[in-house]
């Protein structure tokens, strides 16, 4: 009885979960979306591709895609090898004001964007960085989050391969690289695959620093299918459904590592 009452319970939240994409879905494949009052309407009328064919046909929308696909992936790859080299170093050596560092990236975790967006502004206009793709980079680089996680996952590493490497000659480097980031590689996944929903989801910072359209991303052009006295549901729905679809992917092709990534923070930690 515990069971069913426990596989219904989990059914009712799974299908809460899948509602708000199930009601995406819908009004992207309504020829009309003018109409709808309730979520008995989305099931009448015609159904059809157009919304689909007509964002993925202008031309915008192929640039935001892939300015959202680079940002992300060079995003991505920046965090993975910065925050591994940082966390190494703070995990693995003792120098003169680590535990002020360490106090410094456990603070930076508190602090919201809102409230570096003005003085980060103000330093990429200084270096005429507006509307490049270093203003998008630069800022994601690094994050505080990576850093603590991977630290926190090194630091749960005997150093008994490491100190046998180094009797045979081993540098930090190679330590890093050939014995280190194998070790961790269910947690770098981790952080790779939550920075890149992260920065691709990222709407504040792009549309910050962002004013011509060659380079925005994915997340402030959908913005521009709302309107001051109306809304573009179809096409912002269809829009809005190919930017899940990368999201879907990702999971999918790293759901195994991911879970065992998290399971081994959790049992080492």
């Amino acid at each position: 009885m515990k069971k069913i009452l426990l596989h219904l319970i989990l059914c009712l939240v799974l299908l809460g979960m899948l509602f708000p994409f199930l009601w995406m879905i819908l009004i992207s494949v309504r020829e009309s979306t003018s109409d709808f009052t309730s979520i008995f309407t989305l099931f009448e009328g015609r159904f059809s591709l157009k919304n689909y064919r007509d964002v993925l046909t202008s031309g915008p929308f192929g640039i935001y895609l892939f300015n959202s696909f680079f940002i992300s992936i060079i995003s991505t790859i920046g965090n993975v090898f910065f925050c591994s080299t940082v966390a190494y170093a703070l995990a693995r050596r003792n120098f003169k004001f680590k535990y002020l560092l360490e106090i410094s990236v456990i603070g930076v975790l508190m602090i919201p964007q809102q409230v570096v967006m003005i003085p980060l502004y103000r330093m990429m206009a200084s270096f005429n960085l507006i509307n490049t793709y270093w203003a998008l980079i630069i800022p994601i680089l690094v994050t505080p989050f990576g850093i603590f996680l991977l630290k926190q996952y090194i630091e749960n590493i005997p150093v008994d391969m490491e100190d046998a490497a180094k009797i045979d000659g081993a540098g930090d480097w190679r330590i890093l690289f050939k014995i280190i980031l194998p070790i961790t590689k269910p947690a770098l996944i981790v952080l790779g695959v939550f920075q890149f929903l992260n920065i691709w989801n990222s709407f504040l910072y792009p549309f910050l620093f962002t004013n011509d359209e060659s380079m925005r991303t994915l997340t402030v052009g959908l913005t521009f299918y709302l309107g001051n006295q109306s809304v573009d549901w179809g096409h912002l729905m269809a829009g809005s459904s190919i930017s899940v679809i990368p999201v879907i992917i990702l999971f999918i092709i790293f759901q195994k590592q991911i879970i065992q990534g998290m399971t081994d923070g959790a049992v080492k930690g």
